[in-house]
């Protein structure tokens, strides 16, 4: 099973629309709730197909493989998103906290996760791309 956790500070001089549509654009399906200045988000797998795509659409597999192998921990994968790219459906890892706030993301699933979401690659491509339904997910 896997669990998608985002969060995202919504600033005084932002829409906090735009920052749930900019989530939305990444993980379409999500359930989001508003926590004093901040929007959450809660999913499963099937709010991570977009995602997944947009990897591979905009060839970022090994620049998101390296970010989500530094960012286990334990059973969990955490990394940070940029708000302003995803507003516009873009995938950008930025390397720290940004002034305007980034979205953390946090996905909880099996070992094999990492390699579903962005597998090893050649050449820019995929070597070998798993179905988490034969996981047993």
């Amino acid at each position: 099973m896997i669990e998608l956790s985002l969060s995202a500070a919504v600033r005084p001089t932002e829409s906090p629309e735009k920052v749930a549509c900019a989530l939305e654009n990444l993980f379409p399906g999500i359930e989001l709730s508003r926590r004093g200045g901040r929007i959450e988000g809660r999913g499963g797998t099937e709010t991570l197909s977009t995602f997944r795509r947009l990897l591979r659409v905009q060839r970022i597999l090994d620049t998101a493989r390296s970010v989500m192998l530094q960012g286990v921990v334990g059973d969990a994968v955490q990394f940070r998103l940029n708000k302003q790219a995803a507003t516009v459906s873009r995938i950008n890892f930025p390397p720290e906290e940004e002034p305007l706030g980034s979205i953390h993301v946090q996905i909880r699933g099996p070992a094999t996760l990492i390699n579903w979401l962005a597998p090893r690659t050649s050449e820019g491509r995929p070597i070998e791309e798993i179905d988490l339904a034969e996981e047993h997910v």
